[in-house]
């Protein structure tokens, strides 16, 4: 198992960036790497943490002003050769058909439940973990 797994995590709304760290702690799951995040407020911010490399998993807040997640989403699956798994953060239930359409791997709604979001999470990075190796 790597030593950590970065969690990138894009949201104009410095509150819903807590929310994810707080409903994520250090591990997610006993089975996956701690975990450590990257925060970002800004579309340019995502693509260049994006181009750096080392990202295992995005978090993208659908709800963000002047680009939503879902469009970030949809963004990166097309132009970052091997794009991490997304988690996309949606503002209600009934929205999970636009994340489907943004090609989101997950999807769990605001304000975050700090158990469904660990545990999709988890499974992200298990999935993630598991093509790596």
């Amino acid at each position: 198992m790597q030593a950590t797994a970065t969690v990138l995590v894009y949201s104009d709304d410095a509150n819903i960036r807590e929310q994810v760290k707080l409903a994520a702690g250090r591990r997610p799951a006993a089975d996956v790497p701690p975990v450590q995040f990257l925060e970002c407020a800004t579309l340019p911010a995502v693509l260049a943490a994006l181009d750096g490399g080392g990202i295992d998993v995005c978090v993208l807040d659908g709800e963000t002003a002047p680009i939503g997640g879902m469009g970030v989403c949809r963004q990166i699956k097309d132009e970052i050769f091997h794009c991490p798994p997304v988690l996309l953060l949606i503002g209600r239930p009934q929205d999970a058909w636009l994340a489907t359409w943004s090609r989101a791997e997950a999807a769990v709604t605001l304000p975050v439940d700090p158990v469904e979001f660990a545990d999709a999470l988890a499974a992200l990075l298990r999935a993630r973990l598991a093509v790596e190796a």
